[in-house]
């Protein structure tokens, strides 16, 4: 074997395996890569590659493919499984070398993939995972027997510590295994067709036409690109020729799906042994209380709320520093410049602008950092399986509820995660909906309004949690009733999941997550957030209201003349010109409403009070505000108002640009802004009007 291919491509080896059995895990062993990873199915949806040396020093690709459970696709991202593995997947060559990662635990169910990869003319190597679990469930895999049988190398290891990999890297050593012949032998009436269907491909020029030949007649739905009349005929004829000779009247797909799980079941028989009587596991135990109809939603509540309430009451202490910290820098290089444009640039428009958003890094980290536990410790995957009656009722299933649970993150990525969502009319409800989900680009305005609505930590926790619930009940609801509008006819998405089992989360794994987050939220705040709070600052600081004049400088300025402009539209809602402005600045990145309105109240003040509106908390001058009688401006009505809306406008334009990508069509990526924001205008028009009309 060539090092390089004939293109000068290098060789392909590429993991498969089913969702959450530690592949994209064992890829960054492998690679020293930190590819997100998480004990619950879907987190690999697009496949993902990087270069490694062998032990004798050869250059490889190792690709992490997206996790599968068979290689007849109900889904994009299985699709893409399949089709780099057939050779199909348009400009990529096919892997010279499978590592198919299998759940030691769960052998049975793991090896029909297994079992699919050989068929497809592939040499394949075991990489039997989690091997130290089986153990404790009273499992023993002779290996020998194991890979005898299967006639392929495997390997025992443990991804999340690495244990094995040596092993595993030396099966990469070239020349790389070559194919082995497939582990099952059909009824004649299959065969035959599986030999006509093979001479037919070979005729037409389909190179590994055995291969095709089988994932034709096991798989209805696939389609062979080039010639695809001719081939389309054959696949036909040859599968109601083998339907026509098969007694019990059984299609071709399932006589050959039998034959596979009977070779495996002898494969099993002989290779696994259970010590003593077949025990209750523990995840089993736990199961019987987090899965529960009733204690199932208690502790999901508890969980989210104790999350929340966390946030509120740890993050104080390291807020109340930052916040130390940034009226320093703001107070030392006011001392240290004279008085001018560039002065207030620096002081108001940088330090202030951007210190206002970072003051909120602590209770970011603390967020990230409960999730990580509970992705790691496989509690996700069971919140999944307990929404999946819920998200039924709304026209969608448990399998939406992993990229809504990604939404809570960040809204693009979760619009890439419903590639694992098998039905199409499904995945679009689930586009359409999930910028609902409150993501981390909201959670500064919301740390600093809920605070101005209610005091105490458990109240903020309470309405933060309200804020959430709101935005996730609402979401449901609107698939609920665009369900019954898109995609009618559609057929109906089943939910297949794999429950991981409980473990401690890799504490090395969360804090890298942990760490990543918050830079990316530093490289954020260094960068967009940077950048447009000093264009904020130029808005608002020009031009200058002349001197003597009693006029402020926000309504003399660009910005004060567009929020005059806007205060019209927004006036219904409560709102006065500076926060209809705000709202407008933060289509841009949603954090940016937080700058504005420290900006603003910053270049307000004159001199020293100028520092000190740095120093002091945005909040705090948010509160102080006063209308022209004196009246508080933001009174609780006016936040919750503000709150409302932010919980349903989609302020974010990158999310659009990737739905658009996702959905191929612009008209569905611009209705869905307009009408998110059309739908949060109205919903917090009839919070503040019939706050009025209440009394409040």
């Amino acid at each position: 074997m060539r090092e390089r291919g004939k293109n000068g491509v290098l060789p392909k080896v590429a993991l498969v395996g089913h969702p959450n059995v530690g592949k994209t895990t064992l890829f960054n062993r492998l690679t020293g890569e930190r590819r997100k990873v998480g004990n619950y199915p879907g987190v690999t949806v697009e496949k993902v590659s990087a270069t490694v040396f062998t032990p004798h020093g050869k250059k490889i690709e190792l690709v992490d493919l997206p996790g599968c459970y068979s290689l007849s696709p109900n889904s994009p991202d299985e699709a893409v499984t399949r089709d780099v593995l057939l050779g199909d997947h348009e400009g990529e060559s096919r892997p010279e070398l499978v590592i198919c990662v299998v759940d030691a635990a769960s052998l049975e169910r793991h090896l029909y993939l297994v079992m699919q990869v050989v068929d497809a003319g592939l040499p394949v190597v075991v990489a039997l995972n989690q091997a130290d679990r089986a153990e404790a469930e009273g499992l023993r895999i002779n290996r020998e027997v194991l890979r005898d049988l299967l006639d392929v190398a495997v390997i025992p290891c443990q991804a999340t510590n690495g244990q094995g990999l040596v092993d595993l890297k030396q099966t990469l050593r070239f020349p790389l295994p070559a194919p082995v012949s497939r582990q099952w032998k059909g009824p004649a009436a299959v065969e035959s067709a599986i030999q006509k269907l093979t001479r037919t491909l070979a005729e037409s020029g389909v190179s590994r036409p055995e291969a095709h030949a089988i994932h034709l007649l096991a798989d209805p739905d696939y389609r062979l690109n080039g010639q695809a009349r001719v081939l389309r005929a054959a696949q036909i004829e040859a599968r109601q020729t083998a339907a026509g000779l098969i007694e019990r009247d059984l299609k071709p797909e399932e006589v050959i799906s039998e034959a596979r799980r009977a070779a495996i079941r002898g494969v099993v028989r002989a290779a696994v042994v259970r010590r003593g009587d077949e025990e209750e596991s523990r995840s089993d135990r736990i199961d019987r209380w987090v899965l529960h109809p009733l204690w199932g939603w208690v502790i999901f509540a508890a969980a989210m709320f104790g999350v929340f309430w966390t946030i509120f009451s740890f993050a104080s202490i390291p807020m109340d520093l930052i916040e130390r910290v940034v009226g320093a820098a703001g107070g030392a290089v006011g001392s240290l410049l004279p008085e001018g444009d560039f002065k207030d640039l620096l002081v108001n428009g940088v330090i202030g602008g951007v210190g206002s958003v970072l003051v909120f890094l602590p209770q970011i980290v603390l967020l990230f950092l409960f999730i990580g536990l509970l992705e790691g410790s496989g509690y996700m995957a069971r919140a999944a399986f307990l929404m999946d009656k819920v998200m039924t009722r709304a026209g969608l299933s448990g399998r939406s509820f992993l990229p809504l649970l990604s939404g809570y993150a960040c809204a693009i990525p979760g619009v890439m995660a419903t590639r694992t969502v098998s039905s199409a009319k499904e995945r679009l409800l689930t586009i359409l909906i999930l910028p609902w989900m409150s993501c981390t680009a909201r959670v500064p305005v919301y740390l600093l309004l809920v605070p101005l609505l209610v005091s105490g930590p458990f109240a903020q926790t309470l309405v933060m949690f309200l804020m959430y619930f709101l935005g996730t009940v609402t979401a449901l609801g609107a698939a609920w009733v665009l369900g019954k509008r898109v995609g009618r006819g559609a057929p109906e998405s089943h939910f297949l999941m794999e429950l991981p089992p409980y473990r401690l989360p890799d504490a090395g794994y969360v804090g890298r997550q942990v760490v990543d987050r918050a830079m990316s939220f530093l490289r954020k705040a260094g960068t967009i957030i940077l950048g447009l709070s000093i264009l904020l600052w130029a808005l608002q600081a020009f031009p200058r209201a002349p001197s003597g004049e009693e006029q402020d400088q926000f309504s003399h300025s660009l910005m004060g003349r567009l929020g005059h402009a806007v205060e019209p539209v927004v006036r219904p809602l409560g709102w006065d010109g500076r926060l209809g402005t705000a709202m407008l600045s933060s289509f841009a990145a949603r954090e940016v409403f937080v700058s504005s309105m420290a900006i603003s109240y910053a270049i307000d003040a004159d001199g020293e009070e100028g520092e000190e509106a740095v120093r002091g908390r945005v909040r705090e001058r948010i509160a102080s505000a006063t209308g022209p009688g004196g009246s508080p401006l933001y009174t609780p009505l006016v936040v919750l108002s503000l709150l409302v809306f932010y919980v349903y406008a989609l302020q974010c334009l990158p999310t659009t640009i990737t739905v658009q990508r996702e959905t191929r069509s612009w008209p569905w990526a611009l209705g869905q802004l307009a009408g998110m924001t059309a739908f949060a205008y109205l919903a917090s028009l009839m919070v503040y009007q019939g706050g009025k009309l209440l009394g409040f």
